[in-house]
């Protein structure tokens, strides 16, 4: 018999790894991506027939977000190679970083405020000399929604998505769309969009939820954006592990692993939740 999925619908790996909201941090991300058996001690892929996805935010914050992004793109250029996928969506650092490139001009008073806006939320000067044309055209093709088996994977936990359309493959073609515009209305209008957060927590986030799970054709939503610990209210302590809330039909996977220093972690999931969560602290051997 043969199984028809909805268009757009990754069918489950036997192996899903999610990572969220890196910011930079490419030390521990190199450390959580060996310690989960993805990566070699090089940094190349050893995930086999795994499929890995980022939730955006690759950019500012951190020591290396540059080195980020060559990392993220190289092992997505090699997975397919023994059967392995890599996916990356598109974060609101990514949006303000190329907001920032595109009106940037020589007379810092002219540029619309966006590198203002970029630098003032973490933005760093070095990734942005660093970066190379084909990082930038890789970022502006950034989907904006994944679904994979019954998961929808967005970077934040915004209303944002239902707003933009009724379907994953017209949503990523309208945020194509905006990336591709040269109004600045256009990208102040997506930026101040993309930045809202916490709405699947509000009074309201219950029927949100349901909204957004019926409207995209999902069960579950897993999200960036938010750090857990400013979901919980106990901002300075490292979360420890993804937070599913919202009974159950979100899951939050900011480790905050930018903010703070033993922070982060990577998380695989299965069809019923989270099947395993790899920290960053590395491992301690006994005396």
């Amino acid at each position: 018999m043969t199984v028809t999925r909805p268009p757009n619908l990754l069918p489950m790996s036997q192996t899903l790894w999610v990572v969220g909201d890196i910011h930079g941090a490419l030390g521990k991300l190199r450390l959580l991506l060996l310690r989960a058996g993805l990566t070699d001690f090089d940094g190349s892929w050893r995930g086999g027939k795994a499929h890995l996805v980022f939730l955006g935010d690759y950019l500012d914050r951190g020591e290396d977000g540059a080195g980020v992004l060559r990392l993220v793109r190289t092992l997505q250029r090699q997975a397919p190679l023994v059967g392995g996928r890599v996916d990356a969506l598109l974060g609101n650092h990514e949006v303000m970083f190329l907001a920032a490139l595109l009106f940037r001009q020589k007379d810092r008073r002219d540029d619309l405020g966006f590198y203002d806006y970029w630098h003032s939320n973490g933005g760093q000067p070095r990734d942005m000399a660093l970066i190379e044309p084909s990082d930038l055209g890789w970022l502006a093709e950034r989907p904006a929604m994944l679904r994979v088996g019954p998961w929808l994977m967005q970077h934040a936990d915004s209303a944002m998505y239902l707003k933009l359309g009724s379907s994953v493959p017209e949503v990523n073609a309208r945020v194509a769309a905006k990336l591709a515009s040269n109004d600045p209305k256009v990208w102040q209008e997506f930026l101040s969009a993309f930045a809202a957060r916490l709405a699947f927590a509000s009074q309201d986030g219950g029927p949100l939820i349901r909204r957004a799970l019926d409207t995209f054709g999902s069960e579950r939503i897993v999200h960036g954006h938010t750090p857990i610990n400013l979901l919980l209210g106990t901002q300075g302590e490292e979360p420890g592990a993804p937070l599913p809330y919202a009974g159950r039909l979100c899951l939050d996977i900011d480790s905050a692993m930018a903010y703070i220093p033993g922070a982060g972690f990577i998380t695989r999931l299965d069809e019923q939740g989270i099947a395993e969560v790899v920290p960053y602290p590395p491992l301690s051997f006994a005396r």
